[in-house]
């Protein structure tokens, strides 16, 4: 009987320790809480960018991994460029951005 104790403990011991690794983060995948903190930075960028009399005509595409926010699309000017970097820094949890806006 103790032997029998001791496998199903060894095993659900196992399971738990497997559970534990298959939630944390990699470096190609995200863990759930990043996925969720990197989409509230993505909503609140976007939600920032919108309000915003000179970038709301601009169709900016907005995505974040691991606090690094990448801003892509098309703007009329330089100072577009410029102002929707510094609006993507403001949102806190940013770690960095990555600006691919193209000025036509």
């Amino acid at each position: 009987m103790n032997t029998k104790h001791k496998i199903i403990g060894s095993l659900v011991a196992c399971i738990v320790l497997f559970t534990f690794l298959s939630c944390a983060s990699t470096s190609k995948k995200s863990s759930t809480g990043e996925y969720v903190d990197d989409s509230v930075i993505t909503t609140k960028v976007k939600a920032l960018l919108a309000e915003d009399d000179f970038l709301k005509s601009f169709r900016i595409s907005v995505e974040t991994y691991k606090g690094v926010v990448q801003l892509s699309g098309f703007v009329n000017t330089q100072d577009a460029v410029a102002k929707a970097g510094r609006i993507a820094r403001s949102v806190k949890g940013v770690q960095s951005v990555k600006n691919d806006l193209i000025v036509k």
